[in-house]
């Protein structure tokens, strides 16, 4: 082979490999950041949908007591046994979060209820250090009022997290040359439900689902290019989503379906019922399988708001009626 020859076969082989490393995203090549810098992540679709909810009628004052991983599942590992876990044991942080993100924290007033002890411990200490220095016998009510109390209690917690529910992959090698890629999917599950503090009447009950994706892309070559004279060359890049990220998006669609299967039931109501309309009909048709969710993102995407909303269903009757024509 002349030298030309291997000049080129060496560029295209580059061009090849590099143009597996790279993942393409809105025309850019994306290759893995490097930063020391702290950062405040982007917010996700559904804590978008939580936030532009329209307001309520009234807040509903509302208590986490846990929200657990009940998987019991340890990350999966291929050198040995592991004590990490497959889930976040934060699910309970990320849940309170979504609760003051509806509505931008106009739907529900949280009270703190996971970390209790340490709240009544600081109190003692208040109403010891007033009787002390103050001499009050008893603790002025104004310094220290009573702790609110909640009317709905929310139970529930990260049931499910189902490793290679997708797998997948191609491959394919000419003369020496080859790329290949494969993927993967997991899913994460969530049940929320709540519970009225009154009669202990579980009152609504949804659950939703995440899927992780995981891709990988490489490229290889392994050829003589000349007598005695071996090219060989690998390079590839994997993506993972985070799965605390999965979560968090499972999460804040589960809240989300509480507030509006609440509205259904007559737990509570928004402020304006009329103008929400087109809101609970798109949920219904997204509960029932009519649309999937992407859908419902390009319809909020297109109104800029939930109330703005035009029912997602006359749409897919429409493009029925097209295409029947």
């Amino acid at each position: 082979m002349g030298s030309g020859s291997k000049l080129a076969l060496i560029a295209s082989l580059s061009f090849a490999v590099s143009g597996c490393m790279s993942l393409i995203d809105d025309g850019r090549a994306l290759m893995p950041e490097q930063t020391s810098l702290a950062y405040f992540p982007k917010k996700t679709q559904t804590q978008n949908l939580l936030q532009k909810l329209p307001a309520p009628e009234r807040q509903v004052a509302i208590a986490v007591y846990g929200f657990t991983d009940q998987t019991g599942q340890f990350k999966p590992s291929t050198t040995g046994q592991t004590l990490s876990r497959a889930v976040t044991q934060g699910a309970g942080a990320m849940l309170v979060k979504a609760l003051q993100d509806a509505g931008e924290r106009q739907w529900f007033t949280v009270v703190e209820r996971e970390r209790l002890d340490n709240l009544l411990k600081e109190r003692q200490i208040i109403a010891e250090m007033r009787k002390r220095y103050l001499g009050e016998a008893q603790t002025d009510p104004n310094a220290l009022p009573a702790l609110l109390f909640a009317g709905v209690l929310l139970e529930g917690g990260v049931v499910g997290y189902d490793t290679n529910t997708v797998t997948g992959g191609a491959g394919a090698a000419f003369l020496g040359i080859g790329a290949r890629t494969e993927y993967r999917q997991d899913t994460v599950t969530v049940y929320l439900r709540a519970v009225s503090v009154r009669t202990g009447e579980v009152l609504a009950n949804v659950s939703a689902s995440k899927t992780i994706a995981s891709q990988a892309i490489g490229a290889s070559a392994y050829r003589f290019v000349a007598f005695k004279e071996l090219l060989e060359a690998e390079a590839g890049i994997t993506a993972n989503e985070p799965d605390q990220i999965a979560l968090q998006q499972a999460i804040e669609k589960a809240v989300f379906g509480l507030v509006l299967q609440g509205v259904e039931l007559n737990l509570w109501r928004f402020g304006d019922m009329a103008a929400a309309a087109p809101l609970m009909s798109t949920y219904r048709a997204e509960r029932e399988g009519i649309y999937e969710a992407e859908d419902v993102q390009r319809a909020v995407r297109r109104a800029g708001s939930l109330t703005a909303l035009t029912v997602v269903r006359d749409k897919k009757e429409k493009e029925e009626e097209d295409d029947e024509s």
